[in-house]
C-alpha cells in the first residue's frame, strides 16, 4: 500500500484480497471497512475515487484488512455498528449482530399495535428499539442474562432516542420480570449445538449463548414458551423468530400451553421466519 494508492485502487486490491481469502461480499466489505477509515458514507468513496489515501489511514485500514481476512472478524465488530431498521446500531463482540431476518419479527409485532410489550434476550436492543420508535404509545422493556450485552443495549436506547421508554432488566429469559404484557417478543437462540462448529467463521465469533439452542436448537424456545402464558395479558401475543425448518414444531409447542392462534410470518427468502402465537380471548 504505497503512497500513490488512491482510494478507488485500494478499494479493487482489497476486494481482491478478500475474495483470495474467501469472503463472498468481498466488495462490499472492502467499501465498509474504508468507508469506515475515512469517516465517510460509501457513496462517497466513488464520489472521491480518485484521491490519495493518506498513511495513517492506509496503516489503520490495513489492520482492519487483516483481521476480516485471517482472523474472520465480522465487518460489524470491526466498525463498531450495524444498521438494523435505518438506524445505526453500537454493536460489540458481547451482542449478536442484528440481521435482516429479524426485521421480520419486528414488522409482525408491530402489526399487533401492543402496548406493553417485553423483549427477551434484547442483546444489542435492537427489536426493542426498532418498536419503539413504530409504536409511540408502547412501553417496553428489554431482558437479558449479559450484563455486557445490556451495556451495549443502554447505550443504543440513548443514541436512538428511547431510552425514557425502554427500561432494561438483567434476569434469564422472564423469571425476573413481572407483570402481564400485551406482546412478549424474542429472537432466542435457536442453533443446534451440533451445527455450531460447521457456521461460518464469522458467525462462529459471535456470542455462543445468543446462538446455541441445545440439542435441537429448541431449547430456549421451550422454556420461553412455557414462562409465556403467566406474563400475558389475555388475548396477548408471544412471537418468536426460528430457524429454517422449526416453525412447525415451535407451533405445536404453543399449542400445548394453551396458544388459540398461531400465525407464520415469511422472511424476505421465504422461509417461516416467525411464528405468533395468541394466548386467550
Amino acid at each position: 500500500m504505497s503512497e500513490e494508492w488512491s482510494v478507488l485502487r485500494l478499494m479493487r486490491w482489497t476486494a481482491d484480497f478478500f475474495r483470495q481469502h474467501g469472503i463472498e461480499s468481498h466488495r462490499l466489505d472492502a467499501e465498509v471497512l474504508l468507508a469506515h477509515v475515512l469517516a465517510c458514507k460509501r457513496v462517497d468513496l466513488y464520489l472521491a475515487f480518485d484521491q490519495p489515501v493518506a498513511p495513517a489511514d492506509r496503516d489503520r485500514f490495513r489492520e482492519l484488512v487483516r483481521r476480516r481476512a485471517k482472523e474472520r472478524m465480522p465487518v460489524a465488530y470491526l466498525t463498531g455498528t450495524r444498521e438494523f431498521w435505518s438506524l445505526a446500531l453500537c454493536v460489540t463482540p458481547d451482542v449478536l449482530i442484528p440481521r435482516p431476518d429479524t426485521e421480520t419479527l419486528v414488522r409482525a409485532c408491530a402489526q399487533l399495535a401492543p402496548r406493553r410489550v417485553v423483549d427477551v434476550g434484547t442483546g444489542t436492543g435492537c427489536v426493542a428499539i426498532a418498536l419503539a420508535r413504530e409504536l409511540p404509545e408502547a412501553t417496553l422493556i428489554g431482558v437479558d442474562v449479559s450484563a455486557a450485552a445490556l451495556a451495549v443495549a443502554a447505550q443504543n436506547l440513548i443514541a436512538c432516542g428511547v431510552a425514557e421508554r425502554v427500561a432494561l432488566v438483567r434476569c434469564d429469559l422472564l423469571e425476573g420480570v413481572d407483570g402481564r404484557f400485551d406482546l412478549i417478543a424474542s429472537n432466542p437462540p435457536y442453533v443446534c449445538s451440533a451445527e455450531l462448529e460447521r457456521l461460518a467463521p464469522e458467525v462462529q465469533q459471535e456470542p455462543r449463548l445468543a446462538l446455541d439452542g441445545g440439542a435441537d436448537g429448541l431449547d430456549v424456545l421451550r422454556q420461553l414458551i412455557a414462562q409465556a402464558p403467566a406474563h400475558l395479558v389475555a388475548g396477548g401475543h408471544l412471537a418468536l423468530e426460528v430457524g429454517d425448518g422449526q416453525a412447525s414444531a415451535v407451533a405445536e409447542l404453543a399449542r400445548a400451553v394453551g396458544a388459540t392462534e398461531i400465525q407464520l410470518h415469511r422472511d424476505l427468502a421465504g422461509a417461516e421466519r416467525v411464528v405468533v402465537a395468541c394466548f386467550g380471548a
